[in-house]
């Protein structure tokens, strides 16, 4: 395998009877690259990270992570991950300090290069001030820090983190991106899994998934620039009841709300003023229009119903 290449994933299909969670996916990863998977609940996001830090076995395909498979060397990857879940394993009647000391006997860290690898964690996590409270006790920002600094205790080549912002407060989703961005410094490879659209801007490199399969795979700049027709942002006091009409007009790729914001894709910029038309026909009143750069969210929507 190419040494560059931190994950390799090959015809890799996970079926649960008959229902396909995983594809035929085809993938491979850089070293020191963050990786965002992207797409909403039952895209395949959890069984793909299942599989790859081989708690899973696929139902067909084969992938390599750190240049061991997943299929016959598991344990052999699981000494050179961090896995972060969704439920991340955190003892909440344990301090933070007795938390990292129990993943670094888990992870059989030697005992001279514990002392500083906890010092630096508590410090790149902001956690120093709370290392003699119950986990029980922290925020939901604190927690997931608290699961980052479990997973980094044995420095991981790679670091897979299913969902890892969810239900998370705005301000702490942006300290844990910062952490993550001085992790990319340290030539960690990042694997994220994320519902939140806008957060897959932040990655080098992401993947739009939905039911099992990829829709689109490139850095987010490309992606948004990809869709190849123009999109026009529109605002009404009626949006919600203004979507079926719009469906409805020639041209129209897809449209999507955002709260009284209408965004269109639309085959060619004229057909702004046929959409206007048909809306005022039917009471529709458009206050104010303009043409704007797609955001992946309108993409992944795009790419969602043209299929």
């Amino acid at each position: 395998m190419n040494t560059d290449i931190s994950i390799k994933i090959f015809n890799l299909t996970k079926s649960f009877g008959n229902i396909t969670a995983v594809n035929n996916l085809n993938l491979g990863i850089k070293k020191g690259e963050l990786f965002g998977l992207v797409g909403p609940d039952g895209a395949g996001k959890t069984t793909i990270m299942r599989l790859l830090t081989a708690t899973m076995m696929p139902s067909s395909g084969e992938a390599w992570v750190a240049g061991n498979s997943i299929l016959s060397e598991g344990e052999k990857i699981k000494e050179k991950i961090g896995y972060m879940s969704q439920k991340f394993g955190l003892y909440e009647d344990l301090t933070v300090m007795e938390n990292i000391i129990f993943y670094a006997d888990l992870y059989e860290v030697p005992q001279k290069e514990r002392p500083q690898r906890i010092e630096r964690l508590l410090g790149f996590s902001n956690l120093t001030p709370f290392k003699d409270r119950l986990a029980g006790r922290l925020s939901g920002g604190m927690k997931q820090k608290l699961g980052l600094a479990c997973a980094l205790i044995h420095t991981p080549e790679v670091l897979f983190l299913d969902e890892p912002t969810n239900g998370v407060d705005p301000v702490s989703r942006r300290d844990f991106w910062k952490i993550l961005y001085d992790l990319l410094k340290e030539g960690v490879t990042i694997f994220v899994s994320t519902a939140y659209l806008d957060e897959a801007e932040r990655c080098t490199r992401i993947c739009l998934m939905h039911k099992g399969k990829i829709l689109m795979d490139d850095n987010p700049a490309a992606i948004k620039r990809s869709l190849g027709m123009p999109m026009v942002e529109m605002w009404s006091d009626d949006a919600r009841n203004a979507i079926e009409i719009i469906k409805g007009i020639d041209g129209v790729q897809s449209v999507s709300l955002y709260g009284n914001k209408l965004h269109v894709a639309i085959s060619r910029s004229e057909l702004v003023d046929d959409i206007i038309i048909n809306l005022s026909r039917s009471g529709i009143v458009i206050r104010g229009h303009r043409e704007i750069l797609p955001s992946i969210e309108d993409i992944f929507i795009s790419q969602v119903e043209g299929q």
